[in-house]
């Protein structure tokens, strides 16, 4: 029997008990996803090597079997303040803290400590690939008259595969994007300048590693490093100068507000970030552009970004 591509189903849901099914349902926690990839049995094939008298393989034994899944979903909020978005669940398992005022605001910002991690149930056709313990990073893009998304990579322990009747997805939660422009994004500053912005990235930057040990399997993120990345209209210096700004090591605030209506607005907010060295100069359309980097800094520490819905 051939199984169509389409024929996927991704659910996540965060664990109670690290590494413990959590029991996740098609109504409540089905991942609207795109471009999925998935490497369901990541790890090392150890040689015997043993001294044998005569030339051929000896066959290899898997170890570190773990499991990468790699996909994307739209940006965009609940439709009501104060409700996390379908995608909060995520951005839970990517070490980042979900904090909901009632009727008012979702924000997720950076943690240390307390991890949280999701247990995933993807099916191609009529086999299921489980993995449990995941955590992962993801890369938050929002470019000129595209689709705002959000792309992810989880790291998972590996659960063997088997053939189990597929879940049924439910999408009510997931919410129509709006596209990337003038009127959607009212506001983008660097350092309080609105420049003309063509690109948007935020890379979470997590490390994500398997720590496969005697009493210890675990998925976990063990650094940070997070960037921004910024295509932008060259401007006189007066107006907004990155060379000074480089050699300076000055920390500037870097903030976006994409989104026009309560229930359905994302701020990303960077407010202490290093302007790399500029990159060359390109150009589009005739206009001369460049691509900034940034790396947000921390403060008190944990508090490099956030990304506040409302």
């Amino acid at each position: 029997m051939s199984v169509f591509v389409r024929e996927m189903v991704l659910l996540a849901k965060i664990e109670t008990v690290y590494a413990t099914d959590p029991t996740l349902t098609g109504a409540n926690n089905s991942i609207l996803a795109k471009n999925v990839s998935l490497r369901p049995m990541e790890g090392d094939d150890k040689s015997r090597q043993l001294v044998r008298d005569f030339l051929g393989n000896q066959g290899t034994i898997p170890t570190g079997e773990h499991v990468v899944i790699e996909f994307e979903t739209e940006l965009a909020g609940s439709g009501e303040a104060g409700t996390a978005p379908a995608w909060g669940v995520l951005m839970r398992g990517c070490a980042c803290a979900e904090v909901i005022v009632a009727d008012t605001s979702v924000t997720y910002s950076p943690i240390t400590s307390g991890q949280e991690s999701l247990y995933f149930k993807f099916w191609l056709g009529p086999t299921l690939h489980a993995f449990a313990g995941a955590r992962g990073t993801g890369v938050i893009t929002t470019n000129a008259q595209d689709i705002p998304i959000i792309r992810w990579t989880f790291t998972g322990l590996w659960v063997a595969p088997s053939d189990v009747a597929r879940a049924a997805a439910v999408f009510t939660a997931w919410q129509e994007p709006l596209v990337v422009s003038k009127t959607n994004t009212p506001v983008f500053t660097v350092n309080a300048v609105p420049l003309v912005m063509r690109n948007f990235s935020l890379n979470l930057g997590n490390t994500v590693q398997p720590r496969l040990l005697v009493n210890l399997e675990q998925v976990m993120v063990v650094d940070r490093s997070e960037a921004l990345d910024l295509t932008v209209e060259v401007t006189p210096l007066a107006t907004f100068d990155p060379f000074a700004l480089a050699k300076a090591r000055t920390l500037i605030p870097v903030v976006i507000t994409h989104g026009l209506v309560a229930g359905n607005t994302v701020t990303i907010n960077a407010p202490k970030s290093q302007v790399q060295r500029p990159q060359p100069i390109s150009e589009n359309q005739g206009i001369a552009e460049r691509v900034l980097n940034l790396r947000p800094q921390p403060t008190a520490g944990n508090d490099q970004f956030s990304i506040v819905l409302t």
